[in-house]
């Protein structure tokens, strides 16, 4: 019985939400970037990151509305789709660890706690499930210290 119980709903759950990368179109010229941090930008920690998002909308994990997405941060990662795991980020989604952070809730602003030392962050907007858009929308890779 338990088994049944399985089998449905993973059934209803792959119906019911896209698979892979591709499936959920990013807005034509949709922009993600970092309002408060550049390339380079010695800071103390926490370190607060605002996000700057242009062309599209901000939902929560979850919804399924067009022309929207939540927001996610590498965190000493290679860009978005390259080195380990790459291929997987574009079509699996986005997994849930310290070099990736999920912001699902709609947030558009965080704090993290990060070691003093050297740190690279991207920005990359995820679909309802946590996969990146067919057109992904990723900010550039930013290097900064932490004091």
């Amino acid at each position: 019985m338990t088994r049944i119980i399985a089998i449905t709903a993973a059934t209803f759950l792959s119906l019911s939400f896209p698979l892979f990368a591709g499936d959920t179109p990013a807005p034509e010229g949709a922009e993600v970037y970092f309002v408060n941090l550049e390339d380079g930008a010695t800071v103390t920690a926490p370190v607060k990151v605002i996000f700057g998002l242009k062309g599209m909308g901000v939902a929560p994990a979850g919804t399924e509305k067009e022309a929207t997405g939540h927001h996610h941060i590498l965190v000493n990662r290679p860009p978005l789709g390259e080195g380990p795991d790459g291929e997987q980020e574009l079509t699996v989604g986005l997994p849930a660890d310290e070099n990736h952070r999920h912001f699902g809730g709609g947030q558009t602003e965080a704090t993290l706690d990060l070691a003093p030392g050297t740190h690279t962050l991207q920005l990359v907007m995820g679909d309802l499930n946590h996969v990146p858009h067919a057109q992904p929308v990723v900010s550039e890779v930013i290097t900064i210290t932490v004091e």
